[in-house]
């Protein structure tokens, strides 16, 4: 857990300093700051939704079977 809060921490950081190295500006830094981390939360939701779907669980599947699939000699 203190790993955790700990790369959290780091992570508050990085996303301040490049905010305000690429604007400037001490507010749109911390806007930032505040704002991705709560976009990333959800973010990661929908993909952990998405990821266990069964209709992409099918649709890996049959990528995979095609991909390892003996290709026919050509005539």
């Amino acid at each position: 857990m203190v790993k955790s809060l700990s790369f959290g921490i780091v992570h508050l950081g990085i996303a301040f300093g490049v905010g305000y190295a690429l604007t400037g500006d001490v507010a749109i830094a911390g806007a930032i700051t505040l704002v991705e981390p709560a976009v990333n939360t959800v973010a990661h939701y929908l993909f952990d939704r998405w990821w266990g779907h069964p209709a992409w669980k099918r649709w890996a599947q049959g990528l995979r079977r095609r991909r390892w699939a003996p290709r026919e000699a050509a005539a």
